[in-house]
């Protein structure tokens, strides 16, 4: 079982250190955010045929992944094809001078390859462990994943639709599942590691891989998602009436006057 863990985590640090590599060639750091969705597709794929035994459930996580990481980077490539760097990049670009270099490898991508294994954490176990018929959680797993997964395409896929209507430029997004949470798709990437962390939980010591969906549910509500996201619209009067309305998390009713 270390071992297979060593040998995902080598793979992923080989991983970003290329990402890195061509980030500074590109000369843009925002290629972090493709290179989330694909590196938990790498830990899937290395785990697994490191574990050699190919369990069921193994598989079955590991195509999960592989559906969910594919159509994120397509989304996030899509997304900023075009564009310029993100802003978040772009601010970090400029506070860090001369240390910029270094401190892109550290805080960007290296750090993003450690967050990413304990993400995966669920998974790798999976694809570890000896062979464990599949029952009910597994069922129950598969579900909240679905749900997380089609909330997530769907909120992507309204806001980026949004944004590409010039008649929307310095609008926000208060429509579809942008009325009942401000970030949908947050809500469903959180949803879906629940899920999978819900199909390993059978296995003997599943309950430890708790850690995989913990970590992404920190990140999202209190590190680099939620907080990061909404910074810089907390000066505008829009945002706060929307933000007054609307759940910023699970998915609610407006309050009354919502938009």
């Amino acid at each position: 079982m270390l071992l297979i863990f060593l040998i995902t985590a080598g793979s992923v640090l080989v991983y970003m250190i290329g990402w890195f590599v061509a980030a500074q060639v590109r000369g843009r750091n925002d290629i972090a955010d493709v290179a989330w969705g694909l590196g938990f597709i790498l830990a899937a794929a290395v785990s697994l045929v490191a574990g050699q035994g190919y369990p069921l459930r193994g598989l079955l996580v590991s195509a999960l992944v592989l559906a969910w990481g594919i159509r994120l980077a397509l989304h996030i490539h899509n997304r900023n094809r075009g564009r310029g760097e993100d802003p978040r990049y772009r601010k970090w670009r400029e506070e860090w001078g001369r240390w910029f270099v270094l401190r892109s490898f550290l805080q960007v991508f290296l750090l993003q390859g450690f967050l990413l294994l304990l993400v995966a954490v669920p998974v790798v176990y999976a694809n570890a462990s000896p062979a464990v018929p599949l029952g009910l959680l597994d069922l129950l797993g598969l579900a909240l994943w679905l749900s997380g997964f089609c909330f997530e395409t769907v909120g992507d896929w309204q806001l980026l639709r949004f944004i590409r209507d010039p008649r929307n430029k310095g609008k926000l997004m208060t429509t579809g599942l942008w009325r009942y949470t401000r970030h949908p798709n947050y809500f469903g990437e959180v949803t879906l590691w629940w899920g999978i962390w819900l199909m390993a939980l059978p296995l003997p010591g599943g309950w430890m891989t708790v850690v995989g969906p913990l970590t992404i549910t920190i990140l999202i509500l209190k590190v680099s998602g939620i907080p990061m996201l909404e910074k810089p619209y907390e000066g505008r009067a829009d945002f706060q009436e929307y933000k007054r309305r609307t759940s910023s998390f699970f998915p609610m009713p407006p309050k009354a006057g919502g938009v």
